[in-house]
């Protein structure tokens, strides 16, 4: 695999291998329950995540006259 493809994985295990384990109410965290906060965190991740696949594919790579 290559690793830009690699990449593309971690947002999946991320949000739903992670959540079973952060599935918990009690702590707050900037007004939210951690759940929350952790599946919002890893949608800005992903953001992130996604941005470095877009300029690590060939692709997406211009070429030069």
């Amino acid at each position: 695999m290559k690793l830009h493809q690699l990449l593309a994985i971690i947002p999946f295990i991320g949000l739903l291998g992670g959540v079973p384990f952060v599935n918990k109410v009690t702590p707050y965290v900037f007004g939210m329950p951690f759940v929350l906060f952790y599946i919002v965190l890893w949608v800005v991740i992903t953001s992130g995540i996604m941005a470095i696949v877009f300029k690590l594919d060939p692709a997406n790579q211009e070429e030069e006259i």
